[in-house]
Order: structure tokens, then C-alpha cells, then sequence
């Protein structure tokens, strides 16, 4: 039979273990007593069967008063147990009542008071472009709403119905899911720093219907054509890679001299100018940084372009000055002109990027294709945004099943 150790005199928790020495939950004012490293002592107790003991002190706070007790835990027979066998067995306790003590987590922080405190430690790591969507999430409805609320009243009920006064202002339903993210990723945040938060999972919120999905501008292979014709360098080249490559206008901005390995006919993409301040940073994701090949056309006309002198910078395309060029600038000085003297309907950069993935789907290519062109991190993304575009095996399956049908009417 196995000897069990037991307490004599101690106060046990809930889950059957000493507590901490030493609890700092006293009222304001109140005088926190030094904690003392307990070594223990082993002791023999009882005459007819005497019992090898293990004292220690721990100080217990009660009716606002902090106690020092001792406390006495029985470890086993004196006659069956060596000395060496029972400070093993007492050590467990001296362990926990040497922990120090788990504060409870901190409460009485509004939301609106921990925004500012992350906004001085995290955001300032986060990518330009990601702070700007969270500060505008964050300035128009998340502070307005929730902000003088404490983080532990943000709970399930609560985001329901921040998701319906959102939703009947007339937000999106993709909209809405942003603004959940950026309040979730800013809450996670505070409960790894200890913060007292109230739970809520996005799974248990009810979201609205999703309204009429606005087609996508996608410049046809015609219309980009007509644009690169019609264009004078630098624009003419940096159109053609985004036209042709369907590169995000920022990486197109980005890109370097040394970027391009004509040996091996691919271009690297690994950088990003930021559209509003022109920063140079990495792309947009893991799966962006890629290298995409060179078709001839476009090896032929970056060789002609590369006739002129190198910049400083080391980067493709820059202006007078020497900086990246800013994209906001060019769609609004150089592409929309550009689609009024040709008389095509109004777009922007990213619908040449639509453009090329539409262009590949029709033209057969299979999703993992046109996924690893696109450089989307999940297939399923390449499929959510362009799954409305008719592939040719599509389009031949449906008019092969007309015929059948039209077969049968005669």
C-alpha cells in the first residue's frame, strides 16, 4: 500500500494544492509583509508510530489582515521513509509555496485607454498600409462605439449588436469582417499582455447577408494592348509588367535593375513601394515574394529600356527626383488620361491585374496556374475573386450539352 503524504493543519485551493506564500490582495494603503524563501524543515512526529513531517510558514490573508502560519504536511512513516526520500517528497511543496504569485490580470482599462497603449508598442511595427486601415477602422466606428467601454464588457452580446448597428449604417459585409479583425487582432494583443478581456469568438457572431457583388474591372487583352501603344516611357515598360505579369502596381515600382535575370528569363519580385508614402518595404506576403517568367516581348522591350543611364537608387523606374514613383499620382495623371484619349472605361491599375488572371482562366489554364502567377497564398482566394470568369472547358462542356438538348427537339 502506498503511503500518501497529507496536510496537517494547511489551507488546500480548489485543485488540492498549497497555496502560494505570501498573496499581494490587500486594499489600498495596505502593507504588503516581505516574502521569505521557505527551505522547510523535516521533523519526526508521534511516539507509537512516529511520522516523518515536513513545517514550512506561509502567510494567509484574512478579514484584511495578513497571518503567518505554520504549516505541518505528514509524509510517511519514519521507519519506512530515509531522510533523502522525504525531502524528496517535501519538495513538491516548498516548490509551490516558493512560486511566485500569478497576479490577477488587470482590470478597469476602457478600450479606448489600450488603443493608445498599443498604438505606442505594436502598431509602429506594423506595415504602413496595415495601419492606416486599422486607424481608420478604429477612428470611424470601432473608439466611437466601444471606446469608453471596458475591455471586459466586450464580450459576444456586445459585438452582435456592434455588428448590427454597423450593418444597418449600410457597411458591407466584407467591411464589417475587417473591422472584427483589426478590433480581435488589438484585443489578442491585450490578453497577452494580462489585460482582464471579455471572450467572444467571430465563429458565434451572426454577420449580414451578403448584398449584390459588384463586378470586377478587368482591362481585356485588347484594352491593355492599346494602353502600353499608346504610352511614352517609363510608362510604356511599367505598364507591360503589370499588363502582361499582373503585378500589383507597388511591386512594378519596386522592382530593380538587379531583379531582372535575363540569363534565366524571370523577374524577382521581393519588395513593395507603400502608395501613400512611397516607402520601400517587402511584399505584400510570404507568397507574393516570387519570380515570374519573362516572356519574350517584354525581355525584348526591358533590354531596350535598360539603354538608358542607371539610377542611383538601383531601382527600374524613378522620377526626376530620384524617389519611387507614387502610384495614386500616376493612375490620376497618367492612366485615367491616358483611358480618356483612348475612350476605355474608367479603371485603375489593379483591373490590368484582374485583367491577366480573367485572360488565363478563359484561355485554359488551371486554378494552381493562374494561383502561382497571381501569387495568392491559397488557391481558394485566386478562385473567390476570379471564379466568375468562364474557362474554355466550361464554355465547350455547356455548348456541347445545348447541342444534345437541341438534338432532341427536332
Amino acid at each position: 500500500m502506498v503511503d500518501v503524504p497529507q496536510i496537517v493543519g494547511a489551507e488546500l485551493d480548489g485543485r488540492g494544492t498549497v497555496t502560494p506564500a505570501t498573496p499581494s490582495v490587500l486594499p489600498a494603503g495596505g502593507i504588503v509583509p516581505r516574502r521569505r524563501f521557505q527551505k522547510g524543515a523535516l521533523v519526526i512526529r508521534g511516539k507509537r508510530d512516529p511520522q516523518r513531517c515536513g513545517m514550512y510558514r506561509e502567510d494567509v490573508f484574512r478579514e484584511g489582515k495578513v497571518h503567518r502560519l505554520q504549516r505541518m504536511i505528514r509524509l510517511g512513516p519514519a521507519s519506512k521513509l530515509s531522510e533523502r526520500a522525504a525531502w524528496a517528497k517535501f519538495q513538491p511543496y516548498l516548490d509551490r509555496v516558493n512560486s511566485p504569485v500569478k497576479l490577477p490580470p488587470k482590470s478597469g482599462v476602457t478600450l479606448e485607454a489600450f488603443v493608445e497603449e498599443w498604438r505606442t508598442s505594436v502598431s509602429v511595427n506594423l506595415k504602413p498600409s496595415t495601419v492606416r486601415a486599422a486607424e481608420s477602422h478604429l477612428r470611424t466606428h470601432i473608439v466611437p462605439s466601444l471606446g469608453q467601454l471596458t475591455l471586459s464588457e466586450l464580450n459576444t452580446r456586445l459585438m452582435q449588436s456592434f455588428v448590427t448597428t454597423l450593418a444597418s449604417a449600410g457597411l458591407s459585409r466584407k467591411t464589417i469582417e475587417n473591422v472584427l479583425l483589426t478590433l480581435s487582432s488589438i484585443l489578442r494583443t491585450a490578453r497577452a499582455w494580462e489585460y482582464d478581456c471579455g471572450s467572444f469568438s467571430l465563429s458565434d457572431i451572426t454577420m449580414p447577408r451578403e448584398g449584390p457583388k459588384k463586378e470586377q474591372r478587368c482591362f481585356s487583352a485588347q484594352e491593355v494592348g492599346q494602353i502600353i501603344a499608346a504610352a511614352r516611357e517609363p510608362f510604356k515598360t511599367m505598364f507591360s509588367l503589370v499588363g502582361i505579369l499582373g503585378l500589383r502596381v507597388g511591386e512594378a515600382l519596386a522592382l530593380r535593375v538587379c531583379d531582372l535575370d535575363f540569363e534565366r528569363k524571370i523577374i524577382r519580385v521581393r519588395q513593395s513601394v507603400d502608395s501613400d508614402t512611397r516607402v520601400i518595404q517587402a511584399a505584400k506576403s510570404d507568397a507574393s515574394s516570387a519570380d515570374l517568367p519573362m516572356p519574350p516581348t517584354l525581355e525584348a522591350r526591358l533590354r531596350s529600356f535598360l539603354t538608358a543611364p542607371a539610377t542611383e537608387s538601383g531601382l527600374l523606374f524613378v522620377n526626376r527626383n530620384g524617389r519611387p514613383y507614387s502610384a495614386n499620382k500616376l493612375r490620376e495623371k497618367v492612366l485615367h488620361p491616358l483611358l480618356k484619349q483612348l475612350g476605355i472605361p474608367h479603371g485603375g491599375f489593379h483591373a490590368a491585374r484582374h485583367g491577366v488572371a480573367s485572360e488565363l482562366f478563359e484561355g485554359g489554364a488551371s486554378p494552381s496556374v493562374v494561383q502561382k502567377q497571381m501569387r495568392h497564398s491559397d488557391a481558394r482566394v485566386t478562385l473567390e475573386i476570379y471564379g466568375h470568369v468562364l474557362g474554355n472547358a466550361q464554355r465547350e462542356a455547356v455548348e456541347q450539352h445545348e447541342r444534345h438538348v437541341e438534338k432532341w427537339k427536332q
